[in-house]
């Protein structure tokens, strides 16, 4: 008997997808423990998809100003002000000795594409974000 694979139920893969971003829509960090994540995606087609180099703008901070300043990124996000992905983490990293520390991360399509890492952290410090940012090129 040969196994013929199936393809996959993209309708169903959507419909996951969507569910969560609707929860992550709703969730407040410090609130949440059952997810390590939650995100906020900008609008689709309105920039470049991600590319093998994507890279992330990470931000610092505390269970106790996670939620306003969250809040604020997810907004911007959302209205296509920043990089394609911005997400949050509810909970420290695993071995962190912190156990307040959380970071916010604003994701960029490609860490090689100097003028839009420049423009994502200028439209981050004009939202008033002035903690200590540093960009992290992904692993590939």
């Amino acid at each position: 008997m040969s196994y013929k694979p199936q393809k996959p139920n993209l309708d169903l893969i959507n419909m996951v997808q969507q569910a969560r971003m609707m929860h992550d829509s709703q969730a407040t960090p410090s609130q949440v423990s059952a997810v390590y994540w939650i995100e906020a995606k900008r609008p689709e087609g309105d920039y470049p998809a991600p590319t093998p180099r994507t890279g992330e703008w990470r931000i610092p901070i505390t269970v106790d100003q996670v939620d306003a300043l969250w809040e604020t990124i997810k907004t911007a996000t959302e209205a296509g002000k920043l990089g394609y992905k911005s997400k949050v983490s509810t909970k420290p990293a695993k071995g962190q000795a912190d156990i307040n520390a959380r970071v916010i991360c604003v994701r960029t399509v490609d860490a090689d594409d100097q003028v839009d890492v420049e423009r994502v952290y200028d439209a981050l410090f004009a939202l008033g974000i002035t903690i200590e940012m540093t960009y992290q090129r992904d692993q590939t």
